[in-house]
């Protein structure tokens, strides 16, 4: 059962921001740390970001790191992918999810939300 609802993509041009959010379910939201994953057309689905339960520790993929920030607000149940400095290589779909150990997917996916970055 998916337990999480992604939202926020859209159309960018190279260098520009998007801020995804991803809103869960508060039983799902209140015990989990939380990633963000990605996948390009012909690629495998990979690692993004992730969170911490607490949001006191966060991890990236190298790819990303210094341009996407990771975040939550645990009143809202939901946490946020701040994307800056936008690449073509970024375009994907993203994907939420609650996590272990960083990157270990224990949920159910959902629909993901499409970014595309023209150059």
């Amino acid at each position: 059962q998916v337990q999480q609802v992604e939202s926020g993509g859209g159309l960018v041009q190279a260098g520009g921001s998007l801020r995804l959010s991803c809103a869960a379910s508060e039983r799902t939201f209140s015990r989990y740390a939380m990633g963000w994953f990605r996948q390009a057309p012909g690629k495998e689905r990979e690692f993004v970001a992730a969170i911490s339960l607490s949001g006191t520790s966060t991890y990236y993929a190298e790819s990303v790191k210094g341009r996407f920030t990771i975040s939550r607000d645990n009143a809202k149940n939901t946490v946020y992918l701040q994307m800056n400095s936008l690449k073509p290589e970024d375009t994907a779909v993203y994907y939420c999810n609650t996590v272990v150990g960083v990157d270990h997917v224990i949920g159910s996916w959902g629909r993901g939300t499409q970014v595309t970055v023209s150059s």
